[in-house]
């Protein structure tokens, strides 16, 4: 397995020590589905903008019966961005390999939001993302007013990870051995 980089180690090198180490990691979505059922709940969540997992990342959809999940669209133009839509809708694959809602599928306001669950490739303890490097979550973040968790496996929880000044913190992290809130 490969050792952790340094954190000043160049986002590219986290990315592919991420990759490595994912690709080795057992399923845990149940696991972590149960822990972010406790925590929505405990923190009164009703709408969360959830995400269609990519192989490797915890999938959060047995949520759907419980809260009303949205899924996330990517676009690209005028400027890279996210839209949100009805969980349902998600029936097309993205060009990064997830399922998500049409061009048309009808829009979900961001201020109608109570949760964001953030995927990643690794957080760290104070909540900073390590993504993918489109830069969609962090042109969202900076907009929304609920509350944001990171979810991730917990062989994926570091000390620390590179930061610029868009990453914004996640508020909560949630792996297979529970939520935690960042301090």
């Amino acid at each position: 397995m490969a050792s952790i980089p340094s954190p000043d180690a160049t986002k590219p090198d986290w990315r592919a020590w991420a990759h490595e180490i994912r690709a080795a990691l057992p399923d845990v979505s149940a696991p972590v589905t149960a822990a972010l059922q406790g925590l929505l709940r405990q923190l009164g969540a009703r709408r969360v903008l959830a995400y269609r997992a990519l192989s490797g990342e915890p999938d959060v959809s047995a949520l759907s019966g419980e809260f009303e999940l949205l899924a996330p669209r990517a676009r690209f133009r005028p400027e890279p961005r996210l839209t949100l839509h009805p969980w349902h809708t998600a029936t097309e694959v993205s060009r990064f390999g997830a399922l998500q809602p049409p061009a048309d599928a009808p829009q979900v306001p961001l201020d109608t939001v109570d949760a964001i669950l953030l995927p990643g490739l690794a957080f760290d303890q104070a909540g900073v993302r390590l993504g993918y490097g489109g830069g969609f979550y962090d042109r969202l973040l900076p907009a929304f007013r609920g509350v944001t968790v990171g979810v991730i496996q917990d062989a994926l929880l570091v000390p620390e990870l590179p930061r610029d000044p868009h990453d914004g913190p996640a508020q909560w992290l949630v792996t297979e051995r529970g939520a935690v809130e960042v301090q």
